[in-house]
C-alpha cells in the first residue's frame, strides 16, 4: 500500500482521500502495536498525511533536513 500510493499517486501529483484513510489506518495499527511516532521517510508522504490528521507524532524528514540546512547555513 505504502509503495503503491507513493509511486502510483503521490509522485504523479494525485492526493486521494481514500489513500489518506489507508495510510492513517496503517499509522493507527503501528501505534496500537507500540509505535510512539512515525517517520515520514519519503518526501511525498507529507503531501498526503499531516500532523492534524493523527494524534501519533509524525516526523517529516524533509522538513527536518530543510530546517537543519538553514541552521547550518546561518551558522557559517
Amino acid at each position: 500500500v505504502v509503495h503503491s500510493v507513493i509511486y502510483n499517486e503521490l509522485c504523479l501529483g494525485t492526493i486521494d482521500e481514500y489513500s489518506r484513510e489507508r495510510y492513517l489506518k496503517i499509522i493507527d495499527q503501528l501505534t496500537a502495536n507500540g509505535a510512539e511516532a512515525v517517520i515520514l521517510g519519503c518526501t511525498e508522504i507529507a503531501l498526503l498525511v499531516q500532523q492534524n490528521h493523527t494524534s501519533t507524532p509524525l516526523y517529516n524528514t524533509t522538513a527536518i533536513h530543510a530546517q537543519q540546512a538553514v541552521l547550518e547555513a546561518l551558522s557559517s
